[in-house]
């Protein structure tokens, strides 16, 4: 039996990362790709660009890795499709607006459409975006309204913290994503930062001195997170599955009966670009 048309219609980008279960479990979602361009050649992330290219330009250094931002009549043109097959309104969920402009793009968009669509910045990436735009699209499913649609995905925003390690910050200052001088004192001094995402974009959590002790903290920072709620977890990685194995394993084993979900993906292109190859990242979903 076909399953009706939900009233609000859920769109994310392709930040998300999103592992085929859960994506599956909440009847699917209008994903919007970004746009990478290597070495001058563009391309949609997922589409035409994966991660495993981005990791081998990144490892090259002489190759050239941007990325964009969807337009703006992407946006309208994705909108205009759901409301045409029967949605009564769209709620976009996206990733942070201090790290790319697609929430600006989604605004702008929006606008033409007179109240039927709304935007939410989650002020984060990975599945710190994608957990909120799962919550979202599990609330439309159940036949909510625009309203309590979005207050699912917000009341996720609010549970959700998102830590990440990264074997250097270059190319985050590449990028602009994170101020110079902070790369510049981690190239200083050797030290290995535990990062997190904040309404201010990225931030250094806590500094380190090993790799080693990094990834440890970065597991306790997540348990500490977490309080005394049960919660779904998410590890992502670029071109470090081993690693990436090894804390989900870790991350297991310390919440226990507490942890309702476990999910493991590589972050695309886009993340990818900013982050570089060795990035690991717990995503900490607190459950009501």
């Amino acid at each position: 039996m076909t399953r009706p048309q939900p009233a609000v219609a859920v769109v994310t980008d392709s930040t998300a990362y999103l592992p085929p279960l859960p994506a599956t479990a909440a009847g699917g979602l209008t994903v919007v790709p970004l746009a990478v361009v290597v070495n001058g050649v563009p391309g949609l992330e997922t589409v035409d660009i994966d991660s495993a290219t981005v990791a081998e330009a990144l490892n090259a250094r002489r190759v050239s890795v941007t990325t964009s931002r969807p337009s703006p009549e992407a946006f309208s043109q994705v909108y205009r499709k759901l409301l045409d097959e029967g949605a009564q309104s769209v709620l976009s969920v996206h990733l942070s607006a201090q790290l790319s402009g697609t929430y600006d793009a989604a605004t702008l968009a929006a606008a033409d459409f007179d109240g039927r669509v709304e935007v939410i910045d989650t002020q984060s990436t990975g599945m710190g975006l994608g957990f909120p735009a799962l919550a979202a699209a599990d609330a439309a499913a159940a036949g909510a309204s625009l309203a309590e649609v979005r207050a699912a995905a917000e009341g996720a925003v609010g549970r959700t913290t998102t830590l990440f390690y990264v074997d250097t910050l270059e190319f985050l200052r590449r990028g602009g994503r994170i101020g110079a001088a902070a790369a510049l004192l981690g190239t200083a001094l050797s030290v290995k930062p535990i990062l997190h995402t904040t309404e201010q974009g990225v931030v250094v959590r806590e500094k380190v001195r090993t790799a080693g002790r990094a990834l440890a903290r970065l597991v306790d920072i997540a348990v500490e997170s977490a309080g005394e709620s049960d919660v779904d977890v998410a590890v992502h990685h670029l071109a470090a599955p081993d690693r990436a194995d090894a804390l989900l394993t870790t991350v297991k084993e310390r919440f226990g009966e507490r942890l309702r979900g476990a999910y493991l993906t590589e972050v695309g292109a886009v993340v990818g670009a900013h982050v570089g190859p060795g990035m690991v990242a717990v995503v900490i979903h607190r459950v009501d």
